[in-house]
């Protein structure tokens, strides 16, 4: 094979290659994903409305306040948030950033799944190329095998070379406390239960800032959908508001919002 056929076939091949993607611009989006490999800037970031948020006023109050100070540059917590599924962990998360946003903050949101804890260094070392504060959420957080992924975390949270930069903190969602499987959290086995759960308590003792949401009360479910239903002009029954969540066997902040949509729906309206 002569040099002059290799050339051309090191063409074709360059030729069929896609171009490598370029690197997202970290002063132009609101919100990011980082793949473990690059980060894409979100296009139309639409987060929920600060104020529809119900019946998790201290929550959303605090998680506020903390993201205040990490915009203006202060010190501020990673922060824990855990509980019941549908209650608004996640919804709150972007809400914050979106009304600090309107408020002309510079700060945003950066996500990444949990399977790719193990790049996280790599995301760092590019975030540390920019002033520009950053929340990186870790959404559904739950460690079902092993401890290792717990370790690798508590290092990337305080301590070590690899932890986060100055101008991220960490926005992490569980739906338990202690972010331990189920079946260790709620084994009634009393023997030696710390050394089966201590990485994972020491994990979630690493959070400044642990924040708890809960199954609502059938009244603050009720007003949920009001608020819903009065920001896009739409009248409902309560008490088949009730019926959707018996229905589902749940009332969340989530459950509201799907009856609303079936809501509008019925009418006619788009959300």
């Amino acid at each position: 094979m002569t040099d002059a056929l290799l050339t051309r076939i090191a063409e074709a091949l360059e030729r069929l290659a896609p171009p490598p993607a370029l690197p997202a611009d970290l002063a132009a989006s609101p919100a990011y994903v980082w793949d473990g490999h690059a980060i894409h800037a979100v296009e139309g970031f639409a987060p929920v409305d600060y104020d529809l948020l119900t019946g998790i006023d201290a929550q959303k109050g605090a998680l506020l306040d903390n993201s205040r100070r990490h915009a203006d540059g202060h010190a501020a917590h990673d922060v824990l948030l855990w509980g019941a599924r549908g209650t608004g962990k996640s919804a709150v998360v972007a809400a914050v950033i979106g009304r600090l946003r309107g408020e002309g903050q510079d700060i945003a949101l950066m996500q990444c799944a949990i399977d790719e804890l193990a790049t996280l260094p790599t995301l760092f070392s590019l975030l540390r190329g920019t002033t520009r504060p950053f929340i990186l959420f870790l959404d559904d957080l739950g460690f079902d095998e092993g401890v290792g992924d717990a370790r690798a975390l508590r290092s990337l949270l305080q301590g070590g070379t690899a932890a986060r930069p100055g101008n991220v903190r960490l926005y992490v969602t569980s739906n338990r406390r202690h972010i331990v499987p189920r079946h260790l959290s709620e084994q009634d086995d009393p023997i030696n239960p710390r050394d089966a759960v201590d990485d994972k308590m020491a994990l979630s003792d690493r959070f400044g800032l642990s924040l708890g949401f809960h199954a609502l009360d059938q009244d603050t479910y009720v007003a949920i959908v009001d608020g819903y239903a009065a920001k896009l002009g739409l009248a409902f029954d309560p008490l088949e508001a009730i019926q959707w969540s018996t229905q589902r066997g749940s009332r969340s902040g989530r459950v509201a919002w799907q009856y609303v949509v079936e809501l509008a729906g019925r009418n006619g309206r788009q959300m």
